[in-house]
């Protein structure tokens, strides 16, 4: 068994499968894990989503993207899709409250094994992955509860922007929402959401949040994210994985093996 992560797929249904045939991924022996942002953009977000169903728990999991939880919301009412995302097969579809009550089964960060950390955006400074783990558990609890919908009404907004232990309630949710699905760029500790570029673009008042220290990170981990395409997989340290590299914008899918620490790639 080998284990494989994949990047945003965003709804590229063809592209995805070309990208897993050509790794010699096995759906009865391997495990796909991805790093969300599974649905929108691409026009099959509906087979997509199937597909990854149909592998079942012991052979597919993943983290939940920005664009995950938008989808989710959708199905609650609180926002509406957008005519980019090409969600309209989906949303129409007899499975759609079937697919949406599995992705609220999933989480904002995943071990995948002892070593590697997956989320969709990346882990904020402040916490160690253990830390990370145990407030993902606290988002997918509201998630999967009863006061769902009032969970997604109040996930959206930027502030507050610096985690402090003492956050509460919807302030608190909403921070880790923030950090694990729409992080890029910090300003000291404090999140900022308007710049999207690459690094060496971006003002020099903001650092990436992979190049921000943090003592709490153990020297083994490596952690595995996707979100930022403009990165193309650029991030100058091999602990660090970005999987993101713009297949929806007409670059790359890219696929990662754990065991062996190769790449596969997709030309779009």
């Amino acid at each position: 068994m080998k284990n494989f992560v994949i990047g945003d797929i965003q709804g590229c249904y063809k592209g995805m499968r070309k990208l897993l045939k050509s790794a010699n991924f096995n759906p009865k022996q391997d495990k796909l894990w991805a790093v969300g942002d599974l649905v929108a953009r691409g026009a099959q977000s509906l087979e997509t989503l199937q597909y990854l169903n149909d592998l079942g728990p012991s052979h597919f999991d993943t983290v939940l993207g920005n664009h995950d939880l938008h989808l989710i919301a959708m199905a609650y009412g609180i926002s509406t899709p957008k005519p980019l995302d090409k969600l309209a097969p989906l949303i129409n579809h007899s499975s759609f409250n079937q697919l949406i009550d599995w992705l609220c089964t999933k989480k904002l960060a995943l071990n995948p094994t002892k070593n590697h950390f997956i989320s969709h955006a990346g882990l904020y400074p402040a916490w160690s992955t253990k830390k990370a783990l145990a407030l993902s558990e606290e988002v997918s609890t509201a998630l999967s509860g009863p006061k769902r919908a009032k969970f997604l009404k109040n996930m959206y907004g930027n502030n507050p922007t610096i985690w402090d232990d003492k956050l509460e309630g919807e302030e608190r949710l909403r921070f880790v929402v923030n950090a694990f699905t729409r992080m890029r760029f910090l300003q000291g500790k404090e999140l900022e959401f308007k710049t999207k570029c690459h690094p060496e673009s971006a003002p020099k008042n903001l650092k990436p949040w992979f190049a921000c220290p943090n003592s709490n990170l153990k020297k083994n981990k490596v952690l595995i994210f996707g979100h930022w395409a403009s990165l193309m997989g650029e991030t100058k340290t091999q602990s660090i994985i970005a999987l993101d590299t713009g297949y929806v914008w007409d670059k790359t899918m890219t696929l990662y093996c754990i065991e062996t620490s190769k790449y596969f790639s997709q030309q779009a």
